[in-house]
């Protein structure tokens, strides 16, 4: 509840679409479950390195969770009654459309002198240092959405796509998220009003005692 919304039968055959290494199963090799790890886009950190320009790419299923945002009072109260968390979903929006290329024209480094892009990287307004190795991974009209309910349409942008993939990545990193702020919120109204309650139940109990 709260994500994609498929049914055990789909979750089943989207897990049966991947071959898993097993030693206990015929010829080492079994499909899917839905109780098995996300498997690896690469075999080994030398073969993902390889095919990244030397960089190791981050673990996406925790991206959203790893990259805090510090927001001042009192927003950061808030942030205990909505389903905002962390920023991170707000970083991935931003790197994803952070991409330029070329390098924006007037653009300085850090030392006062015109950013020099290194060989194999990609200009990016967001990224720590503004060289990172991944290329833009999304690109206008990339993927076509069925129409809604009510008949419009979905806009086939790099934003639109950015958003849905950080709502993802959040959903990936923490599936209770909704859940787990809901009964927090309970929690706290619950003992706010129990203190309340007893602040009168005190007063009443005492309300006759002498010099009180």
């Amino acid at each position: 509840e709260g994500g994609p919304s498929y049914s055990d039968a789909q979750v089943k055959a989207l897990a049966a679409t991947y071959t898993i290494a097993d030693p206990d199963a015929t010829g080492g090799k079994r499909p899917g479950l839905p109780s098995d790890r996300w498997p690896a886009p690469f075999g080994s950190e030398k073969d993902a390195r390889d095919a990244n320009g030397g960089a190791l790419p981050p673990d996406f299923s925790v991206l959203a969770k790893a990259r805090g945002v510090k927001r001042d009072f009192p927003w950061w109260v808030t942030d205990y009654v909505t389903t905002y968390q962390e920023g991170g979903p707000d970083y991935i929006h931003a790197l994803l459309n952070g991409f330029h290329d070329p390098v924006p024209a007037g653009f300085m480094g850090p030392d006062g002198k015109p950013f020099v892009l290194p060989d194999g990287k990609h200009f990016n307004d967001y990224f720590p240092g503004h060289a990172i190795g991944m290329p833009p991974p999304l690109s206008d009209g990339l993927v076509k959405y069925a129409p809604a309910a009510n008949g419009s349409s979905v806009p086939l942008t790099v934003d639109q796509y950015s958003r849905d993939v950080a709502s993802f990545m959040m959903w990936l990193a923490e599936p209770g998220l909704d859940g787990r702020k809901e009964a927090g919120f309970r929690v706290l109204m619950f003992l706010f009003l129990f203190a309340v309650i007893m602040y009168l139940v005190k007063r009443r109990i005492w309300s006759n005692v002498e010099g009180h």
